[in-house]
C-alpha cells in the first residue's frame, strides 16, 4: 500500500510544519505511563489495546499543555520488539489503536479549544542489530518499518498520521532503511528522524553528527536532529554541528537530563523551566521542532510553551540497586596491614595528602596518549593515576588493561576502577584475582552508569551486586575467601577504595549508603566533583561517626557550557557565584583559565578538610591537571 499527499490533498496544513517557524512537540509518554503505575515490564505499545483510555488521556495533557505536535504510542509497535511479548502478530492491531487515539485527542482539543494539532507516527528502533555487526539484513528491517508505517497511514491523511517520527536511533544504516521504507510505503507523509548520541555527541555507531546529517538528508529525509542522549547540553551541541551541513528543518527534543535514582525511584532531575531556558537556545540554535523526550511531562511541555511565546513577543510578534552483602565469615587469611600493600595505602595510613589525576582509556587500541600523559604526571610529582571503568557506560579500552600498562611503562602506581555493570559474580571474582595476580592492588569499588547512557543502549546490565556487594566481596578476598567462603590460599592485598557524592539531591540515602560501604570494608573514599565547599563540609559532618578518609575530587571547568551540564544534567551541586564567573569569560582561552583558577582555589579550600585531591582531565588535557595541582611552573609545562 501507498499513500500520497498528492492524491488526497488532505493535509496540506502540515507544511505550515515545515515552514520555518518554531514547532512545539510532546513529551515522553513512557514517563507518564511509568508514572501512572505501570511497570517497566509491561509492552508499553500494547496499552492502545488494554487501557486505551489511559493513553488517549496522556495524549490530551499534553495537547493542553499547548503541544502542537503528539507521537501516537507505538514506539516499539514493530514486529521484532513486540515479539520479546509475544505479540509480533499484533503490528497492524496495535499501530491502528494508536493513531486512533491521538487523532480523537487531537479532534477533542480542536473543537474545543479551536486550536490546530497533528499526530506523529512514533517509530522507534527494531530493537536488533542489522548487518553487519548484527544478523538482521538491511531488507528484513525496511520490510520490519514497512509493515509498521503501513499501519500508521492506514486511514489515510487527517484521518490517520500527518507525519512520521524516527527517533533515538542509535544506527545511521537502520534509520536510513526507515526512511526508506517510509518512501515506499507513504512517499506523500513528511518523514523527521532523530538519532540519539554519546557524550561527545557523536551517533552509538560511531557516526559523527556531521556526517548524520548529511547522510539522512541524501536518504530523503523531510527533517532530522537528535532526541534523548543525556540531556538539553548534549542535543543544543548536535545541533550547532548539524546545521551547517544541512538545509532541513532541524528536530531537538532532549531528555530531562540523566536519571537519578532517589528513594528508591528513579527520577530526572532537570527542572521544567531549565528545559524551557535551553527551548530558546535550541531555537536561535537552528531548531524548528523542538519538544521532550525521556523524564519529560505536561510541566515541561508548558514551560517550553512560555519560552517560545516570549521569543515571539521579544521579536515583535536517575532502579539503582541497593542490595547489601552478607557479612563475610570469619577470615582464613589476615591481610596486610593498609601500610604495606600498596603506596596509595602506605599515604593514606600515614595521613599523607595524595594528589591522583584521572586518566580516561580511550575508545580504540593506541593508548600511547595516555600514557605519555601519565608519564608526565609521574615526573611532575603525582602520587598515582585513576583509571575509570567505562566511565557513563561508554565502550572503551579495559581500565584493567590501562592500569598495566601505565604502570609497566611508566612506573607509576593506579587505581583500578570496577563497576558491577557489566559482570557477574564469577567474572567479578575471576578479574579480581587476575588483578591482584598482576600487580593491580588498588581499586575502587562502583556500582557503575547502566548502559542506557552510553554508547550500546540495548546492551543487557548485569548488576548481581552493587558497590556495597563489591566491597564485601573485595574485603573477602582480601581475607584469603572467594564468593563460596572458600579459601584462595593467600590475601589478594588490594587497598579498598569507594566513591561517595556530597551534592547529590537525597543526602540522607547518600550517607546510608556511605554508612554501608564502610561497614563492608571500605578503606577510603574519593569524592564526585566539588564546586561548593558548603556540601563538602555538610557531608564530613554527616559521616563523622564513620569517616574514613577523604580524597576530595577536582575539575577543571572549561567553559559555561560544562558547568550547566555538570550541575544540570550531572547534578553536581554549583554554587551561583561559579556559574557566573564562567559566564563573564570572554573567550574559549579566559573560560579554561577561569576554570582553571577556580579549580586552584577548591584544592586550596577543600585542602585542611580531606587527605588528598583526585584531579579529572577534561578532554585529556594532563597539563591542566598538573596545573591543578601546582606542579608545571618549575618545568614549564
Amino acid at each position: 500500500m501507498s499513500i500520497s499527499l498528492t492524491e488526497t490533498g488532505g493535509i496540506s496544513s502540515t507544511k505550515r510544519l515545515f515552514a520555518g517557524s518554531p514547532v512545539l512537540c510532546d513529551g515522553a509518554m513512557g514517563t507518564m505511563l511509568y508514572a501512572r503505575g505501570v511497570f517497566i515490564n509491561k509492552c508499553y505499545d500494547e496499552l492502545n489495546l488494554s487501557q486505551p483510555e489511559m493513553v488517549r488521556a496522556i495524549h490530551q495533557e499534553y495537547l493542553q499543555a499547548g503541544a502542537e505536535v503528539i507521537e501516537t504510542n507505538t514506539f516499539g509497535a514493530n514486529a521484532y520488539r513486540l515479539e520479546h511479548f509475544g505479540l509480533p502478530d499484533k503490528v497492524r492491531e496495535i499501530n491502528l489503536a494508536g493513531v486512533r487515539l491521538a487523532r480523537a485527542s487531537v479532534n477533542e482539543i480542536r473543537d474545543k479549544q479551536s486550536s490546530e494539532a497533528f499526530v506523529a507516527g512514533a517509530i522507534g528502533p527494531l530493537g536488533v542489530r542489522l548487518e553487519p555487526l548484527g544478523k538482521l539484513g538491511l531488507d528484513e528491517a525496511r520490510a520490519a518499518f514497512a509493515e509498521q508505517i503501513a499501519a500508521l497511514v492506514e486511514d489515510g491523511p487527517g484521518v490517520g498520521v500527518d507525519l512520521l517520527c524516527v527517533e533515538t536511533m542509535t544506527s545511521i544504516v537502520e534509520s536510513e532503511q526507515a526512511v526508506l521504507a517510509a518512501r515506499e510505503v507513504a512517499p506523500g507523509i513528511p518523514v523527521i528522524v532523530m538519532v540519539t548520541v554519546d557524550e561527545d555527541g557523536n551517533c552509538l555507531d560511531g557516526t559523527s553528527a556531521e556526517n548524520a546529517a548529511k547522510r539522512l538528508t541524501a536518504t530523503g529525509a523531510d527533517a532530522i536532529g537528535c532526541n534523548c542522549s543525556s540531556g538539553p547540553v548534549t542535543v543544543l551541541s548536535v545541533i550547532e554541528r548539524m546545521r551547517p551541513v544541512t538545509n532541513l528543518p532541524l528536530a531537538a527534543m532532549p531528555n530531562a537530563g540523566i536519571p537519578r535514582a532517589v528513594e528508591g525511584r528513579t527520577i530526572y532531575m532537570t527542572s521544567p523551566e531549565y528545559m524551557a531556558s535551553f527551548t530558546r537556545k535550541l531555537i536561535k540554535a537552528g531548531a524548528t521542532f523542538v519538544g521532550g523526550c525521556c523524564g519529560t511531562t505536561p510541566s515541561y511541555t508548558r514551560a517550553m510553551k512560555s519560552a517560545i511565546r516570549a521569543m515571539d513577543a521579544m521579536d515583535g510578534g536517575a532502579q539503582v540497586m541497593e542490595q547489601r552483602a552478607e557479612a563475610a565469615t570469619a577470615s582464613k587469611v589476615a591481610p596486610p596491614p593498609l601500610k604495606d600493600r600498596s603506596k596509595v595505602g602506605s599515604m593514606v595510613a600515614a595521613g599523607e595528602f595524595v594528589s591522583m589525576v584521572e586518566i580516561v582509556p580511550p575508545k580504540g587500541i593506541d593508548c600511547t596518549k595516555e600514557i605519555d600523559g601519565a608519564a608526565m604526571l609521574h615526573r611532575l610529582g603525582v602520587d598515582v593515576i585513576n583509571i575509570p571503568d567505562s566511565p557513563r557506560a561508554s565502550a572503551r579500552m579495559s581500565a584493567q588493561s590501562l592500569c598495566v600498562q601505565i604502570q609497566q611503562h611508566v612506573g607509576i602506581e593506579t587505581i583500578l576502577h570496577y563497576t558491577c555493570r557489566d559482570r557477574n559474580v564469577l567474572s567479578i571474582q575471576s578479574d579480581l584475582l587476575g588483578a591482584s595476580s598482576i600487580g593491580l592492588k588498588n581499586v575502587l569499588c562502583l556500582t557503575g552508569d547502566p548502559p542506557k547512557l552510553g554508547n550500546y543502549p540495548d546492551a543487557t546490565a548485569v548488576f548481581d551486586v552493587d558497590a556495597i556487594g563489591l566491597v564485601n566481596m573485595v574485603r573477602n578476598l582480601n581475607n584469603g575467601l572467594d564468593i563460596g567462603k572458600n579459601s584462595i590460599g593467600a590475601s589478594t592485598g588490594f587497598t579498598i577504595a569507594v566513591a561517595a557524592n556530597p551534592g547529590v539531591p537525597d543526602l540522607d540515602q547518600e550517607v546510608r549508603r556511605f554508612a554501608y560501604k564502610v561497614e563492608a570494608g571500605a578503606e577510603y573514599a574519593i569524592t564526585q566533583p566539588v564546586f561548593d565547599l558548603r556540601v563538602l563540609e555538610e557531608f564530613l559532618r554527616r559521616i563523622e561517626q564513620f569517616r574514613i578518609p577523604i580524597i576530595a575530587g577536582i575539575w577543571p571547568l572549561t567553559s559555561l557550557r560544562n558547568a550547566e551540564f555538570m550541575k544540570n544534567d550531572l547534578r553536581v551541586s554549583m554554587p551561583e557565584e561559579i556559574m557566573a564567573r564562567m559566564a563573564t569569560a570572554g573567550s574559549p582561552e579566559a573560560a579554561r583559565a577561569e576554570g582553571l583558577k577556580i579549580a586552584q582555589e577548591m584544592l586550596a579550600e577543600a585542602r585542611p578538610m580531606v587527605q588528598g585531591v583526585q584531579v579529572s582531565a577534561p578532554f585529556g588535557k594532563y597539563t591542566a591537571a598538573a596545573q591543578v595541582l601546582g606542579l608545571t611552573e618549575s618545568v614549564g609545562v
